[in-house]
């Protein structure tokens, strides 16, 4: 799987960057089929940083997930989460592991009279 960290108006640190690569590895777990992941750190605003997560998979949509905090770990910390959340929804969906009719749509069985 290949990763790919940019930073916009301004630039990481190598430790910066490796933490992010590490963490947005671990995104692999949940969905074997990604492909690629490309990590964009913007830093328009200083105080606030911009994280935008766009994962790429096999045969569906690209997910992209984006937060804004104080700092770029925990700005990724809460993109990341998103994507997860996003996998996880893709994943059901594909396996097909929903619980079968509710109460509501089971019709009541008529008990026939002699």
């Amino acid at each position: 799987m290949q990763v790919n960290v940019s930073a916009r108006h301004g630039s990481l640190s190598a430790h910066d960057q490796e933490v992010i690569r590490e963490k947005a590895e671990k995104v692999r777990r949940l969905f074997d089929r990604v492909n690629s992941i490309q990590v964009t750190v913007d830093f328009q605003h200083q105080d606030k940083p911009h994280v935008e997560i766009n994962a790429s998979a096999e045969h569906s949509e690209d997910f992209v997930a984006s937060a804004e905090a104080s700092t770029v770990i925990s700005a990724l910390d809460s993109a990341i989460q998103k994507i997860e959340q996003q996998l996880r929804k893709h994943k059901e969906k594909l396996t097909g592991h929903h619980k079968g009719p509710s109460a509501k749509h089971i019709t009541p069985a008529v008990e026939e009279s002699e």
